[in-house]
């Protein structure tokens, strides 16, 4: 608990002990504010608004809007009818409620001797506002949340120009860790490029409420980009920053800003939005052989519709337009060589291919064993896997108490420094943590491995590691719009028959 939080707490008990005077100036005993569930059925009662509205305070992230309506409704029966007072008493009850009920000043009204205050248009359409504001930001928060699929990475599962919810309270949504930022967006402020959109006087660690289900093989996750923690402006996070460090060193990078832009960080919410397939969990030892999926050792189910990189042979010509636009093919080329072009397909879709008379041949590619692609997760020459052929590796959980040394340490770098903050050094064949010789290392949180269905062509778990629990947003669980890039409407803008489908 940070010295944040354990003000939070002090806060709230102000406000309970605002509540606990204004409760007796209403002619009610104040201890009954101390007693849960009851307290907000005598609030109800000395507010005299319907007992129906109980329900609402039943019901998880939904009783956070209805408290706050129910402390304005307090403001009335002291006659605060201006939108300052009662926006002051919303976002600062644990000084505006002591003071309500304390100071001899302030006289307790039944609500049915209220007058009735009539309001200016221009006052309607400010509380109007100010409503949907916070009740959009809490559902934004706390429910669901609307995304767009911006890269093909998740094709054919999930389409370049999908709109889709995605859902907070599957796996329970995160209280924000950067509370005071500008609503409706995430990273950076409206109209301009690079102004961040968030303030970060106030940082709040991480807390999950609980959730409808826990996260399973398969389920399309959205979480923050786990290498985004600092990024080049100039490239945002289309290229890491870590991969640019490792391929010119971290100092030029640092330095050279005509090249790189400016260097920043951001906090764990903030980073950039991502959406792939879990496919390991906390506590699976996953292998890739020949591209095909292992997990503790058995065959994993193919999830959604995968895709793979495919090396197409013609007879010379080129393949009709028309024809990769009915197949939806979308990405790649012709090569150098003449007749042959690089697709990134679906193995149904590779099968139509061939059916094509000017087609003579379609490979998929695939990386042989023993192939290193440095650019792959761990970065260390000692790890000769590629995006076929890679692992095993164990994918780490809470409470695992793993062993640590120069061999194996470039695979829990990341997780012991900059996931779960701690000082690592290493010396020789030695291992600091905070400063002590570590030869073991106790994992404290979750930690998840994901992929993209386009598996030739996303930047997943693959390229950069574990995602680690704190970095999960929620579920993508259904798609409502599907719009193809570079149309236009008259040209079939709208795949109709991608719309209105839950996400598998």
């Amino acid at each position: 608990m940070n010295l944040f939080e354990i003000i939070i707490i002090i806060l709230f008990l102000f406000s309970i002990v605002g509540l606990y005077k204004i409760f007796e100036k209403a002619g009610k005993p104040g201890w009954m504010v101390f007693i849960p569930f009851y307290n907000f059925y005598i609030w109800l009662k000395i507010i005299k608004k319907p007992l129906w509205w109980y329900i609402f305070l039943l019901i998880p992230f939904i009783n956070v809007f209805m408290v706050l309506l129910m402390i304005v409704e307090i403001l009335k029966c002291f006659n605060k009818h201006q939108l300052g007072a009662q926006a002051l008493g919303v976002i600062f009850p644990f000084f505006y409620l002591p003071y309500l009920g304390f100071t001899n000043k302030e006289k307790y009204t039944d609500p049915d001797k209220i007058p009735k205050i009539k309001k200016t248009w221009l006052r309607e359409w400010v509380d109007a506002i100010i409503f949907a504001v916070v009740a959009a930001t809490i559902i934004r928060i706390f429910l669901i949340e609307a995304y767009t699929i911006p890269t093909s990475s998740m094709e054919k599962s999930l389409l370049v120009g999908d709109y889709l919810f995605v859902s907070k309270v599957s796996y329970g949504p995160r209280i924000p860790m950067t509370p005071l930022s500008f609503p409706f967006v995430h990273h950076t402020l409206p109209l301009t490029s690079n102004s961040k959109s968030y303030l970060e006087w106030i940082k709040i660690s991480y807390h999950r409420f609980p959730g409808l289900s826990k996260i399973k093989h398969n389920d399309a996750v959205v979480f923050n980009y786990p290498d985004g923690d600092t990024l080049s402006l100039k490239f945002q996070s289309n290229i890491s920053y870590h991969a640019l460090a490792r391929e010119y060193g971290r100092k030029r990078v640092l330095n050279d800003k005509r090249n790189f832009g400016e260097i920043t960080s951001r906090p764990v919410d903030k980073r950039e939005n991502y959406i792939k397939r879990c496919i390991g969990l906390p506590g699976d030892t996953l292998q890739i052989i020949d591209q095909q999926v292992y997990l503790n050792g058995e065959k994993v189910k193919t999830p959604g519709k995968l895709q793979y990189k495919y090396i197409i042979r013609t007879d010379g010509s080129r393949i009709n337009p028309k024809v990769l636009d009915k197949l939806e093919i979308t990405e790649g080329g012709s090569t150098s060589n003449r007749g042959e072009f690089v697709f990134f397909l679906s193995d149904d879709i590779a099968d139509k291919l061939k059916q094509l008379p000017n087609v003579k041949k379609v490979i998929k590619y695939l990386e042989p064993k023993g192939n290193r692609n440095k650019d792959l997760f761990p970065h260390d020459p000692g790890y000769i896997w590629n995006l076929d052929n890679f692992g095993p590796l164990y994918v780490p959980r809470a409470g695992d108490v793993i062993s640590i040394n120069k061999n194996n340490i470039s695979l829990y770098k990341r997780i012991i420094k900059a996931y779960e903050g701690n000082n690592m050094v290493i010396k020789g064949d030695k291992i600091y943590i905070n400063g002590k010789e570590a030869d073991t290392y106790t994992i404290t949180m979750n930690y998840y491995w994901m992929m993209g269905d386009n598996r030739h062509n996303s930047a997943d778990s693959r390229y950069w590691g574990f995602v680690p629990e704190d970095h999960i947003v929620g579920k993508a669980i259904f798609v409502w719009l599907s719009l193809k890039p570079n149309k236009s409407i008259i040209n079939g803008k709208i795949r109709w028959n991608k719309m209105f489908r839950l996400v598998k």
